[in-house]
């Protein structure tokens, strides 16, 4: 029979049966020694109740009766095995099966809970219970993310575990819930030998029996020696070798045999023991010294701790874990929140002392964590506890200065702010009012309402508004015309205009709110003007841009009753210069969008009319804002795109493009300088030849406007700059200094500014460029700093064929040079006749992405050239054979409009004349098809354009006779203009002769 022994005090930190160990010690070795001999008869008797096992244990049978604890795990089904025959562990249990866990290893002596959700080794765990063998051993799998009831190999999981007892299983009540849980108590650790597997299992019985011989030798051993460790003064239960032999092959039959009916993992395992060691070592009575004063640490800031520890210590009847060096390290080590890789190394220590040592680092880390949270609960209840402390000190000041009457609650004083802001604006008599009606009610709500913050924000934007407020203006037309010039060169109609609006309001004494429209094409300076405006006026300068704008909120504002409300831009332009007369810039007029929010140009039919907008009326203000005194300016580059009603409010200014000889006067004046500046070149010598100049004007830059002329003159700089950095020209601030004397070109400047010592240190690092270099930027190194030319000449043609005239255009971009092509595309052939014996007529196809306005003038001119031929040149029977392709170069840009009526009719005419017409002539007018040229827009813009081009003579209606006069002079110098009113005035004036 297999040798048993009752679990002692000293062993079994929670041991169930808490009342057999109470008893005398001669009755406890009687009970022991009848329990030693008929162990064998209870393993196959039917499992006794609890309250026959409590009446066995009392001696009193018929007092026996269930306590609560028993019926509640019965009623839900718990299986109890820490009493009765259950009681006793076996010392040698060389065949077990086994139950793999994961994360955190079992340690001896405490109990532990696991859930098992496989059905087979649901079932096996149950059989061992019923055959009274409630023994499984538990190893920790190696994976943490795996979760398994089973293993097929010894590498899954870590060799040394834990033989444990089975105290009680749980089934769920719950049917959808499969899984079982079971109490385990750890008793000490093993060694795993081998998987016991179905050829394993049916070994001789030869084999079998000196297996057990084994066995059982080494349990009789264990016994002995466990017994002497824990200082018991009885004999081991006596028990023969042959009866060892048999209980270990009755375990392990029963094993078997549970293995026919479920798969699960059973092991071969054999116990492992601790090395020897000496308990009065001084370096394990400290390190169980300060583990312990570690637990008494985290005790006082965990109480789960505390609890745990008590709960452990209260348990221990013949010695104390704290005095066993080996419990301590495993108790020690269960309590610590340590890595599953440390607490396995821990459990895999046989040698107590180091065991100690690897217990003690992660009990110092639970340490720090309890430390690090109760730091932080001790800040959190420190924040909330001063925020409470504050908020009643706050309200009880505010309640004495209340009774005392020192001060008033926050709505009062809000409110006072309010009148005192309103005190100080002229506000009209119906805004008046209803500030007046907005205060009482703001008087009469909860600070906690909803209505409240709307009110108090309406009442801010109401008192923002500078009602009666307004800059002093400037009159002084000699300033005016000194700012103007110091930020623009050229624009002399705007800057007239400019200054007849000074001169009006000098004579009057007030200036009226005007509504100006700059239209030009991009980079003309016309957002840059209306800064100067402001500035010569001493006006405070405000810009929006509407490009894109399809919400009328953004206008006219929103409604209050709207979350999040806000006033339209006009409002908010007003609130933020605090004045009633500024300079509101509105930017791309002419790309207004329309949404399904409302049309935007309609709303600024209100906004730009001087005979309304004295009387503004925004949605979330309610009230009339009076902006006859704003001086409006708007930008477009078009005007085709603004709504008539609109553009009739306002004064339309046009900017035309630059000329060359203006362009190189921008250059030089401001382009270079900010370029230079930007660059960090102030000072130094470094320069732009002004043939340079001229060279990007013509060859890089030849757009109306100045804008990528200042992107290429500021990319020159910057490359220079990166040229003197590359070459170690540039030097520190202070070895510059040193080198020339105290100073430098750029540096002497820089050293006058930087006085202070905040200053030297400041410009410390900054490098300047010895007085000594010098750099000039010639045309020829221009390729160098910007790349190749991108227009290598000023014309498409050097010398036009027969058939090519130059036209003149107008786009968004300003004016430009537009040729007109015509070539003969095919011949018919002569047996094509027609009824009176003449060649058939020829057609016209015509291609270069041409709108259908341009393609009815080629139509016209068409029907007109034929026209003019047959009555001329009778003879010439041109037309009638041939098939004509007309095309206006650069394909890929779309072109309309009628005034290139007479350049495709000269060009028509000029292929069947088979004459080519001058070099510098260019042309533009809208044809009539009796030959009649009328009116066309742009001439101004056509002309520098034809300038640029090199055209000496310009046709072009009579009817814009008087646009001609009024060019600068400087636009028509060295060019001829020569008004037309009947197209037959034109063939002599281009080189085809007089027709007829």
């Amino acid at each position: 029979m297999l040798q048993k022994k009752r679990d002692d005090k000293s062993d079994d930190n929670e041991d169930p049966d808490a009342d057999a160990a109470k008893q005398d010690p001669e009755e406890q070795e009687a009970d022991d020694k009848d329990d030693s001999k008929g162990a064998s008869r209870r393993r196959r008797a039917p499992r006794r109740s609890e309250s026959e096992r409590g009446a066995n244990a009392t001696g009193n049978s018929d007092k026996a009766q269930v306590d609560p604890l028993t019926q509640l795990k019965r009623a839900v089904g718990v299986a109890d095995y820490a009493q009765g025959q259950q009681s006793f562990i076996p010392d040698a249990y060389p065949n077990v099966m086994m139950l793999p866990i994961t994360r955190r290893p079992l340690f001896p002596s405490l109990y532990k809970s696991i859930q098992v959700q496989d059905p087979q080794v649901i079932g096996a765990l149950k059989e061992l219970v019923e055959r009274g063998e409630p023994y499984v051993a538990t190893f920790m799998l190696k994976d943490d993310e795996k979760d398994v009831d089973s293993i097929s190999d010894m590498t899954e999981v870590h060799q040394v575990g834990v033989f444990s007892r089975i105290m009680s299983i749980y089934v769920s009540p719950n049917p959808e819930d499969k899984h079982l849980t079971v109490a385990l108590y750890p008793w000490r650790r093993v060694r795993m030998k081998r998987i016991l597997g179905a050829s394993q299992e049916t070994e001789s019985t030869t084999e079998a029996d000196t297996e057990t011989a084994v066995a059982a030798s080494s349990a009789q051993d264990l016994v002995a020696s466990v017994s002497a460790d824990d200082g018991a003064e009885g004999e081991v239960a006596g028990a023969t070798t042959d009866e060892t032999t048999s209980q270990v092959a009755n375990a392990a039959s029963v094993l078997k045999a549970i293995k026919l009916d479920y798969s699960f993992t059973a092991l071969e395992v054999e116990n492992v023991e601790d090395e020897p060691y000496d308990a009065k070592d001084p370096t394990i009575s400290a390190t169980m010294s300060e583990i312990v004063s570690v637990l008494r640490e985290i005790t006082t800031m965990n109480p789960m701790f505390r609890e745990q520890i008590h709960h452990f210590a209260s348990a221990q009847v013949s010695k104390a874990v704290f005095e066993n060096p080996s419990k301590l390290a495993d108790f020690a080590a269960a309590l610590s929140g340590g890595s599953s890789e440390e607490l396995q190394d821990i459990l895999s220590d046989l040698n107590v002392a180091t065991r100690l040592e690897k217990a003690l680092v992660v009990l110092k880390k639970e340490l720090m964590n309890a430390q690090l949270q109760n730091k932080i609960s001790k800040d959190v209840e420190a924040k909330i506890s001063k925020r409470q402390r504050d908020f009643y000190l706050m309200e009880q000041l505010k309640g004495i200065k209340r009774e005392l009457g020192l001060e008033s609650d926050g709505k009062d004083k809000l409110i006072e702010q309010f009148k005192a802001k309103a005190e100080s604006l002229l506000m009209p008599a119906e805004v008046k009012k209803v500030f007046d009606e907005e205060i009482g009610k703001l008087a009469h709500l909860e600070p906690a309402a909803s209505e409240f913050n709307v009110t108090r924000n309406y009442l801010d934007w109401l008192t923002q508004i500078p009602w009666g407020k307004h800059s002093v203006e400037d009159y002084n037309l000699q300033r005016a015309k000194v700012v103007l010039d110091e930020d623009h060169y050229g624009l002399e109609d705007v800057k007239q205009r400019i200054l007849e609006f000074i001169a009006v309001g000098k004579l009057r004494g007030a200036v009226q709110g005007k509504i100006l429209c700059f239209v030009g094409p991009p980079g003309v300076g016309k957002t840059s003007i209306g800064k100067s405006i402001a500035r010569s006026l001493n006006r405070e300068f405000f810009r929006f841009s509407v490009g894109g704008l399809t919400d009328v909120a953004e206008i006219k504002g929103h409604r209050r009753t709207y979350v999040g409300a806000m006033p339209g831009k006009v409002v908010q332009a007003l609130k933020r210069v605090q004045t009633e007369n500024p300079l509101l810039l509105i930017d791309e007029i002419d790309k207004l969008g329309r949404g399904h929010q409302g049309d935007p140009a309609s709303a600024l039919l209100e906004l730009l009319d001087p005979e309304q907008n004295n009387a503004f009326l925004d949605h979330y203000m309610d009230v009339p804002v009076d902006l006859s005194r704003v001086l409006f300016v708007c930008t477009a580059n078009v005007t085709d795109t603004i709504p008539g009603p609109l553009l009739d409010r306002m004064e339309v200014i046009r900017l035309s493009g630059y000329l060359a000889d203006e362009k190189r006067a921008i250059a030089q004046r401001y382009l270079a300088p900010q370029a230079k500046e930007t660059a960090g070149l102030d000072g130094a010598a470094v320069s732009l030849q002004d043939e340079a100049i001229d060279v990007l004007v013509r060859n890089y830059c030849r757009e109306s406007g100045v804008r990528n002329l200042k992107k290429h003159i500021e990319k020159i700089f910057r490359k220079a700059a990166l040229n003197i950095v590359e070459t170690g020209v540039a030097v520190e601030a202070a070895a510059a200094s040193l080198e020339n004397g105290g100073g430098t070109a750029a540096g002497d400047k820089e050293g006058q500014q930087a006085g202070e010592a905040g200053e030297e240190k400041r410009l410390a690092h900054k490098m300047v460029i010895p007085s000594s270099y010098s750099l000039e930027i010639t045309s020829g190194a221009l390729k160098e700093y910007v790349g190749p030319p991108v227009f290598e000449s000023d014309r498409l043609y050097d010398s036009t064929p027969a058939g090519v005239v130059m036209g003149l255009a107008w786009t968004s971009l300003g004016g430009s040079a537009l040729y007109v092509e015509s070539v003969v595309e095919a011949t018919q052939a002569s047996s094509s006749k027609g009824e009176g014996g003449e060649a058939r007529s020829g057609r016209l196809h015509t291609t270069g992405q041409l709108g259908d306005v341009m393609k009815e003038s080629a139509t016209l001119a068409y029907t007109y050239v034929r026209s003019l031929v047959s009555r001329k040149h009778p003879d010439n029977k041109f037309f009638y054979g041939n098939n004509i392709h007309l095309h206006v170069p650069e394909g890929a840009t779309p072109k309309d409009g009628p005034s290139a009526g007479v350049t495709m009719t000269t060009a028509l005419l000029s292929l069947a004349l088979n004459r080519p017409v001058h070099n510098d002539v260019a042309m533009t007018g809208e044809l009539t098809l009796t030959g009649r040229v009328l009116k066309i827009g742009g001439l101004k813009e056509k002309t520098i354009a034809a300038r640029r081009s090199g055209v000496k003579r310009i046709l072009f209606p009579k009817a814009n006779m008087a646009d001609w006069e009024e060019l600068p002079g400087n636009v028509k110098e060295g060019i001829e203009g020569y008004p037309i009113e009947w197209y037959e005035q034109i063939p002599a004036l281009v080189g085809l002769g007089e027709v007829g």
